[in-house]
């Protein structure tokens, strides 16, 4: 039996306008809502990304993070 979609936490995400595009983007491609989207990602989050590009990007984020927060 499939397991029934709930929505079950709400929280407040900042997002860069880079991301938000990309993230809605994602969701009307795949004919989601952004939330939907989000828990598609995460629930299969491993299956999903490649951990070797993840490791550089989240490398490359970090290091320009703080510029970008001024």
């Amino acid at each position: 039996m499939p397991k029934r979609f709930r929505l079950t936490r709400r929280f407040q995400v900042g997002m860069t306008e880079d991301g938000y595009r990309r993230l809605k983007r994602f969701a009307q491609e795949a004919g989601l809502d952004e939330g939907e989207a989000l828990s598609f990602l995460f629930e299969h989050f491993d299956s999903v990304m490649d951990e070797e590009k993840l490791t550089h990007r989240l490398r490359l984020f970090n290091t320009e993070l703080e510029a970008r927060k001024r």
